[in-house]
């Protein structure tokens, strides 16, 4: 199994000042393109599809927050058509943390929480696997998590869910990762129905993802 991890949102506090006016976002957003290797092609199809409809530069890395609204209204269909079809070998997860609930003590921390948020969402799914390989966008890290983040999963994986699960931890760099950027955009969906109340996109898509929240 192939996972791919990215963020939406940051692990800032500041909540006296307006959203990129200052201040930070009121959510943050985990999501995760999970895939069988004899799949992983087909969502890296889709962007590229979605390169070629839309007449990006294809040497310059799209991200969700430059989309216009149709055209994350068609990836989020598109996206959901690559789900219905393929089930089980595709699976989308993300996770969301209303960050304005989370307790001051928390918040002193934000590696044990970015951890603890990427354990709830994905440790259940690793733990079916004999091995898994994992892809987490190394920018999209807001904080300074060096071999934690593998080595708390994989500790889970061995000690608390009794698995034999070996993981394979190997960040990639979305900018030449089709599959991460797929996980930028879904994490986009996601995050946009929770910050901004965009909505359109989630509706589309909503039914196919496996989505958790914290601190609501």
């Amino acid at each position: 199994m192939e996972i791919y991890l990215d963020e939406s949102g940051d692990l800032g506090w500041k909540f006296t000042a307006p959203y990129r006016k200052g201040g930070s976002s009121r959510y943050l957003t985990i999501a995760c393109l999970v895939v069988t290797p004899s799949k992983s092609h087909l969502p890296k199809r889709l962007i590229k599809n979605l390169y070629k409809k839309f007449k990006w530069h294809p040497g310059t890395e799209k991200k969700w927050s430059g989309m216009s609204l149709d055209e994350r209204i068609w990836f989020a269909k598109k996206a959901n058509e690559l789900r219905t079809k393929h089930n089980p070998d595709i699976k989308f997860l993300s996770i969301t943390v209303n960050k304005q609930n989370v307790k001051p003590h928390i918040r002193t921390d934000s590696n044990k929480l970015y951890n603890y948020m990427i354990g709830c969402l994905l440790l259940d799914e690793m733990s079916k696997q004999q091995r898994v390989k994992f892809i987490p966008d190394p920018r999209s890290i807001k904080v300074k998590c060096g071999n934690s983040m593998h080595d708390y999963l994989q500790t889970k994986l061995w000690f608390d869910k009794n698995a034999e699960t070996i993981l394979l931890t190997t960040p990639g760099d979305s900018s030449a990762n089709k599959n991460i950027q797929f996980a930028d955009m879904l994490s986009g969906v996601i995050q946009g129905h929770f910050e901004d109340g965009n909505s359109q996109p989630w509706h589309q898509l909503r039914n196919n993802v496996s989505y958790k929240t914290l601190f609501f």
